[in-house]
């Protein structure tokens, strides 16, 4: 038969099962506050790397966006350079050229060198055209010298290609006073002329030879792959 707990008996029951729900709730709380911290650590090493990786891209962007400004900030400066540079170079090739223009009426001046190149003009047109007959045009103070000129170059012609070749130098239609020199040659029955004058001559030299006066003057192109 069971006997009944005294009050004492009862109390330190009590006060066993207090001190066995209090050290539970204690470990519980232990392992709620491991868990919470743990959690925590969790959750703040998630947040920093986040944050991280904003600001690191953020950064990244903006740096990228500095070097792309300025790279275009290079480019845009070094094509104004460029573009200055070009213009200084086209200038300077056009006072070559204007130059050569001022002094073409020293040519005439050396007779000797000036009946030199006549011969050289006329022969070339006696090739080009390759005809029995044609016709010299120069300026009328021109035709002493255009004459013997002329003489030099069919004898040339003949010798170099067993043709024969009558050239008449025009008395009445000749070039305009103002003309440096030069000759104009006629052929195919006034169809066909060749423009051998010393200001036709300059204009092709300028167009034909530019590049090669532009590598002269300035040296080869270092951008250049391509040469003809």
């Amino acid at each position: 038969m069971a006997h009944a707990l005294s009050d004492d008996q009862v109390a330190g029951e009590l006060r066993k099962m207090v001190a066995f729900i209090k050290q539970e709730a204690l470990e519980k709380a232990r392992e709620i506050q491991i868990k919470a911290e743990e959690e925590f650590a969790i959750e703040k090493s998630r947040l920093v790397r986040a944050e991280t990786a904003a600001i690191d891209a953020q950064y990244e962007r903006k740096f990228k966006q500095a070097s792309l400004s300025q790279q275009i900030s290079q480019s845009t400066v070094t094509n104004k350079t460029r573009l200055k540079v070009l213009a200084a170079r086209q200038q300077l090739l056009d006072d070559i050229f204007e130059q050569a223009r001022g002094r073409l009426g020293d040519i005439s001046r050396d007779e000797g060198a000036y009946e030199a190149i006549l011969v050289n003009l006329v022969l070339e047109g006696l090739y080009a055209l390759n005809e029995s007959t044609l016709e010299v045009l120069c300026r009328e103070k021109d035709i002493a010298v255009t004459g013997r000129a002329v003489k030099t170059a069919q004898d040339l012609f003949k010798e170099r290609t067993g043709g024969d070749c009558t050239v008449t130098i025009s008395e009445d239609d000749t070039l305009a006073d103002e003309s440096h020199g030069g000759v104009w040659i006629i052929g195919g029955n006034g169809k066909i002329s060749i423009d051998n004058t010393l200001e036709q001559r300059l204009r092709l030299l300028e167009s034909e030879a530019l590049p090669a006066i532009r590598t002269s003057v300035f040296g080869p192109n270092p951008n250049r792959k391509f040469y003809d």
